[in-house]
């Protein structure tokens, strides 16, 4: 099971080489894949599977895409 995954801004240093087929455990979440990048859940502002707004207890699906963004600031 493979997802694609995408992680934007400054969390671009946690995207693994195989982004665009991350492989998946039957059954994981959106907080299980940012645990294992390493990411700390609390720099992800944003969530969105497959162009939708998600959360972390999303289960994800063979072939989804996963967007993961960090707190945008601006002046």
């Amino acid at each position: 099971m493979v997802i694609s995954l995408k992680c934007f801004a400054q969390l671009g240093v946690y995207l693994p080489e195989n982004a665009e087929a991350y492989a998946l455990h039957p059954g994981d979440t959106v907080a299980a894949v940012v645990e294992r990048l390493g990411l700390p859940q609390a720099e992800v502002k944003l969530v969105f599977v497959n162009g939708l707004k998600a959360g972390f207890d999303t289960v994800l699906k063979d072939g989804d895409r996963l967007g993961l963004f960090p707190a945008v600031g601006g002046g």
